[in-house]
């Protein structure tokens, strides 16, 4: 049942994560953005599964991998997401076309080494994929935390992938 729940919290968290990306969203460096890529690290590494006992060097160098996996998804996701200030001061956020791009390529990369561990017999668990999670949002909300303290108020915009694109413009209705 635990790999079951495991799942079913990677699935909850990556769609959740998805929707969300495309919205815009403010960026405060006043909130525990850390916060929820421990809880999932804990619930990952709580059991004694994410090595395999009859493959343990495979074992670590697959979650090895994962997790470099997951580390450079978080950094592509957030160097390749739109940061700006508002006038107010505000910092808000939103994924690019790009970002799908680097989402795509991470989930062909973590199919492609379950893949492999799956030839060479090793058994793996839903925790290395919540670890690797973990670090991906992890990852990505430091950098974001930390490119949003980087600008100042004064300027509209930060330096991201899709900056000089003009943005549409809201309408407003009577």
């Amino acid at each position: 049942m635990s790999g079951l729940v495991n799942a079913l919290m990677i699935a909850g968290v990556v769609a959740l994560v998805i929707v969300r990306q495309f919205r815009a969203q403010r960026i405060g460096s006043d909130r525990r953005w850390w916060l929820v890529p421990v809880i999932l690290g804990v619930v990952a590494l709580r059991k004694p599964g994410i090595v395999d006992t009859h493959h343990r060097t495979e074992s670590i160098v697959l979650l090895g991998a994962e997790l470099l996996i997951g580390l450079a998804m978080g950094a592509g996701w957030a160097w390749t997401t739109r940061i700006w200030a508002e006038p107010d001061g505000t910092v808000w956020s939103k994924s690019t076309k790009a970002s799908v791009t680097v989402w795509i390529v991470g989930i062909a990369l973590r199919v492609g080494l379950f893949a492999l561990g799956a030839a060479i017999g090793v058994h793996q668990d839903s925790s290395a994929l919540l670890v690797a999670l973990a670090a991906t949002l992890l990852v990505r909300s430091g950098i974001l935390v930390w490119r949003g303290q980087s600008l100042d108020s004064v300027s509209a915009h930060g330096p991201a992938y899709g900056d000089g694109v003009a943005r549409p413009a809201w309408k407003e209705r009577v």
